[in-house]
């Protein structure tokens, strides 16, 4: 479920991730926190589920996108170096990274999101 506001991150937990293509159910939330501890040693902190808009293109949407659903979490700064190159082998992106000018063409998350940026990507 989308929401209308951002998910306010606890204390130290400033780096906001983006895991495309994963959902994770209320239920479980601490089952995920507790896998990345455990396979990256990184804190994390899980905000929010976000299903992509579909891709528009020319005014007109584009067939048979939109519906992913992508996973957004914070990790504590003092884990980010750490968690910096594991990462890429599943997939999981820097928010910036994510929301880049190049990369972010087609507004597939609200515009909301953009405040989890913490600098320029």
């Amino acid at each position: 479920m989308n929401l209308v506001e951002n998910v306010e991150r606890k204390k130290g937990f400033e780096q906001v991730c983006v895991w495309p293509g994963t959902l994770i159910k209320e239920n479980e939330i601490k089952d995920f926190e507790e896998w990345i501890l455990n396979e990256f040693k990184t804190r994390a902190q899980y905000l929010e589920t976000i299903e992509t808009e579909p891709d528009i293109k020319n005014g007109k949407i584009t067939e048979g996108t939109g519906g992913r659903h992508d996973v957004f979490f914070a990790i504590h700064k003092e884990d980010v170096g750490k968690f910096s190159i594991p990462r890429l082998s599943v997939g999981i992106r820097w928010v910036e990274d994510v929301l880049a000018k190049g990369n972010y063409k087609n507004k597939i998350y609200p515009k909301r999101v953009f405040k989890y940026k913490t600098w320029e990507g």
